[in-house]
This record gives structure tokens, C-alpha cells and sequence, in this order.
């Protein structure tokens, strides 16, 4: 398994038999060094509707006829621009030909850019090839995420931008929730109010905890083993 950054919350998921993207904000994204033409993923993960996550779903989905993996509502609004899409909710899983996706909760917001609601925000785990990997999407800090890691957690993703999502700080808390295998800082750096010092936060979290905390820079990859 492989994870290519893109930057902001943008996951390339490289598995043993497919890609998948999480939150594909690419074109616009002023952190990114590659191009939504680049990929072709057989699904596409939305964890909310906000326009810095959907990015270039519906482009990259039409030319690689991804299937949409998100809420409900989000999956019909697409339909209605003909992407092909499997809905959920949180607290829903379903096995995949790649694996089994299971929707959490996320405190956050969730409406396109014309204002439709999107559905209730979610973070996503997605176990697959023997990993359980938790891409928190847009959120604050919740008591629930002790939950998630009762069971052994490869990965998080976690949003340590402040103003909109969790902070260093409380992003550190959750990561003592959780107690991931691994930690991979998101969401931050990519506009003037979401700056923030990854070192800093990696180094206290490897002070703080016993996981790992690996920050990439845009198009960077992690591989697990």
C-alpha cells in the first residue's frame, strides 16, 4: 500500500489492485504539483461537499468512470451530472472489490458552492491489503475518536489547520485518541489562515505518544509494509 500526497486533504491510495482518491481538490489547489489528467482511480472517496474537498471529482470521475463513494446526498447531486456513485452515511460501512469502507462522524459543515447541502460531514476508514487506514476529513476534535482506535489503526489523517478543523493541539489529543501506528498531518498550509508548523507538530506528538508522525510535502509518498 502506498500513499501519495497531493497536499491540503488530497490522498492518492495506492493498493495492490487499484488507486483511490480521497477529496480530490487538485485544480486550484495552490499547493499541488501534479494535474487532476494525471490520475484515473477506480473510486473517489468525498468526505463532505465543501469545494476544497469535491475539487475535480467530477472531471477525473468522467474520464476514468470512477464510482463516487460519499453521502447520500452528495452521491445524487453528482448523479445528476452523471457520475456514477454508491451512497452512505455515517456509521454505515460496505465491502468493495477493494476493501471495506465505513463512514464516522466529522463536526463540521457540509454544502456546494450554490448552496445545496451535502449531507452530514464524515471521516472515512477504509480497511484494505491487511491496513486500516482513518482520513478524519474536516473536523474538530471528538470524544468518539477513542472508538475508532479501540481497534488497531495503521494510519491517520488528521486535519491540523485550526480556524476551520482541529489545531495542532487538539489534533495532538486526538492522535491520543486514536493511537494510529502512524500520523500523517492534513489540511494546512494551503491559504494564509490554515498555517501552520508540521515540524512542531510532529515533534510533539513523537514526544507525546508512541506513534509516528510523517509530514509530507505535496506529491510525496509513504509506503506501508
Amino acid at each position: 500500500m502506498q500513499i501519495n500526497y497531493i497536499g491540503h486533504s488530497a490522498i492518492e491510495l495506492v493498493l495492490s489492485q487499484t488507486r483511490i482518491l480521497i477529496d480530490p481538490f487538485i485544480t486550484g489547489n495552490p499547493v499541488a504539483t501534479v494535474k487532476a489528467t494525471e490520475f484515473s482511480p477506480s473510486h473517489i472517496i468525498l468526505t463532505h461537499a465543501h469545494g476544497d474537498h469535491v475539487g475535480d471529482t467530477e472531471s477525473i470521475a468522467k474520464q476514468s468512470n470512477a464510482i463516487l463513494i460519499s453521502s447520500h446526498e452528495i452521491v445524487n447531486y453528482m448523479a445528476a451530472r452523471g457520475v456514477t456513485g454508491h451512497g452512505m452515511n455515517p456509521g454505515g460501512s460496505f465491502q468493495f472489490p477493494f476493501g471495506k469502507v465505513k463512514f464516522t462522524p466529522a463536526w463540521h459543515s457540509s454544502s456546494f458552492a450554490d448552496g445545496t447541502y451535502g449531507g452530514m460531514p464524515m471521516g472515512v476508514i477504509i480497511e484494505a491489503d491487511g491496513k486500516r487506514i482513518y482520513h478524519a476529513g474536516d473536523t474538530a476534535l471528538f470524544g468518539d475518536m477513542s472508538l475508532i482506535g479501540r481497534k488497531p489503526l495503521d494510519l491517520a489523517l488528521l486535519p491540523i489547520g485550526d480556524n476551520f478543523t482541529m489545531g495542532p493541539e487538539d489534533a495532538l489529543e486526538a492522535v491520543k485518541l486514536l493511537n494510529p501506528k502512524t500520523v500523517i498531518p492534513i489540511h494546512y498550509n494551503t491559504f494564509g489562515l490554515i498555517n501552520q508548523d508540521a515540524q512542531a507538530f510532529k515533534k510533539a506528538v513523537e514526544a507525546e505518544t508512541s506513534s509516528q508522525c510523517v509530514v509530507l510535502s505535496p506529491n510525496e509518498t509513504l509506503k506501508m509494509e
